[in-house]
């Protein structure tokens, strides 16, 4: 879905892909008809945006195949649907039945790593519709903190070089602009906007920035409008932001915790101590999952790595960082300018929610979806965003 910025900045809103299990391309193609179609038709758009996740394999089949990317563009434009952005977190098997610290590999210091971006990439600049100001796709925040030292920092910054001249060679070749943002996450090198900062200063912000994922911020206890305000005074763009809320619960309610242990997803735990920490991942106020924070018994209150539905947080006592998201959002689109205009609706954990929450078919899983955008659109109309109409025939065209 596309709105407008009372600056004149296009917002482009849409849903994540991660949530479903394809990693080819036939796959790719029937979750579109199986989720996004209907998705779209239950919220009355004529457009809806997709923050398509293509596996590594599927990635390296588009980037090395014109006439795939074609075929793609061409069945996306034919349902209504259009992708300006990427999710280059996964590299594959993200609903693997356990994917846990996995996701995190291959991290920055390999070149495994940055060929699958520079795929997306050039994957992206064919799919992006031609009146689109730019792309984006988000990654890993360089690497899990374990193992690290500054030979894998001076390693990971080669890539981020290699990677930012990657991008002007993909501009150049397609007169297209992608960036990637870098996606601060629990337990991660980069956990913070502070670490974001010290990480990423002197890199090309021309084409390297931040991903801001709004749970991941919550659990970081960062006050969003200082979290921005930090980002903008070094230069790093906010390329995209992963609208998306975890779980809060409060002293003493740990108990009703226990039922959203799992064994797929890692669930970074924070109590309220990790705010301002040296170390924001100190066992004594952190855990890297939610069975060893229950353990631990970590002091509350605590916020979860979980990413909840955002129109359905869980029942008392537990509830949800919906207050940051709204804060986040606020602090983005309050100026004359938008702060961001690629927004990803990224709740990938329908698949693992409590029994009694978790959808039964497709056609309830599109309706969680759809009820989410509904819920973000609603939130960003409520600050002064406009429903914006959805390109020409002209501009919807498939490039030949």
């Amino acid at each position: 879905m596309r709105l407008r910025h009372a600056g004149g900045d296009t917002v482009h809103l849409g849903y994540c892909t991660n949530v479903h299990p394809a990693e080819d391309l036939a796959g790719i193609l029937r979750q579109l008809d199986t989720h996004a179609v209907p998705v779209r038709e239950a919220l009355g758009a004529d457009l809806l945006g997709l923050g398509l996740w293509l596996a590594a394999p599927v990635a390296a089949e588009l980037a090395a195949d014109p006439a795939a990317r074609r075929r793609l563009r061409a069945a996306l434009t034919a349902r209504g649907l259009e992708v300006v952005t990427l999710n280059g977190f996964p590299y594959a098997a993200f609903q693997a039945p356990v994917v846990k610290g996995d996701v995190y590999h291959p991290d920055w210091t390999t070149p495994a790593r940055l060929a699958y971006t520079l795929d997306l990439a050039r994957v992206l600049a064919d799919l992006l519709p031609d009146d689109a100001a730019r792309g984006s796709v988000s990654t890993l925040p360089l690497a899990w903190r374990r193992p690290w030292d500054a030979a894998s920092a001076d390693g990971a910054r080669r890539r981020l070089d290699q990677l930012a001249a990657g991008l002007a060679a993909v501009e150049r070749a397609t007169g297209r602009s992608v960036r990637v943002g870098f996606e601060p996450e629990p337990g991660c090198v980069v956990e913070s906007s502070g670490q974001a900062v010290a990480a990423l200063s002197g890199v090309d912000t021309d084409r390297l920035g931040v991903c801001l994922d709004l749970a991941h911020l919550a659990c970081a206890w960062e006050a969003p409008a200082e979290a921005l305000g930090r980002l903008r005074t070094a230069g790093l763009p906010v390329v995209k932001v992963q609208v998306s809320a975890a779980i809060e619960a409060p002293a003493g309610a740990t108990p009703a915790l226990r039922r959203w242990v799992e064994p797929r997803f890692l669930h970074q735990t924070r109590a309220a101590g990790c705010a301002g920490a040296a170390d924001p991942a100190d066992p004594a106020h952190a855990a890297d999952d939610l069975d060893a924070a229950l353990a631990a018994r970590l002091p509350g209150p605590w916020r979860v790595h979980y990413h909840v539905p955002l129109h359905a947080p869980p029942e008392p006592p537990l509830g949800s960082t919906l207050p940051v998201l709204r804060a986040a959002l606020a602090a983005l689109y309050a100026g004359p300018e938008a702060g961001c205009d690629h927004l990803d609706v990224e709740t990938y954990t329908w698949g693992v929610l409590p029994a009694a929450r978790r959808p039964r078919t497709d056609a309830e899983l599109a309706a969680g979806i759809a009820a989410e955008l509904a819920f973000a659109r609603a939130e960003l109309l409520a600050l002064g965003l406009a429903p914006a109409g959805r390109a020409t025939p002209a501009t919807a065209e498939v490039r030949r």
